[in-house]
């Protein structure tokens, strides 16, 4: 796949393209079936994401400090501590089928 400048004549010159081929390739490889609006649809809808990504890539941030987070830490982390646990009985008290102290459940795996 391959990127080409959009509209270098109007400042945009660094918008990426993706072209309507790009969008089936894509769809191709992913075994989608799509109809040729669709192809369309999403031809112009990855345009303006990129659009929208070039349009920030613009902004000036050279007075922004660099973050790994965006909330300080204070409330994301807590201290590790042993607590009690409820017995099987009370686990299983509410389980729709049960046997031999465990949950019974439909079989999933052929």
């Amino acid at each position: 796949m391959s990127f080409a400048p959009a509209d270098v004549s109007a400042g945009r010159e660094d918008i990426l393209a993706i072209t309507v081929d790009e969008v089936r390739h894509i769809a191709r490889l992913a075994n989608l079936e799509f109809t040729e609006a669709e192809h369309e649809r999403f031809t112009r809808q990855l345009n303006s994401i990129l659009e929208y990504i070039a349009q920030l890539n613009r902004l000036d941030t050279s007075a922004i400090e660099p973050t790994s987070h965006v909330e300080s830490g204070a409330h994301t982390l807590r201290e590790d501590g042993v607590s009690g646990s409820i017995s099987t009985e009370e686990a299983l008290a509410n389980a729709p089928e049960s046997g031999r102290g465990l949950f019974k459940v439909p079989k999933v795996i052929g």
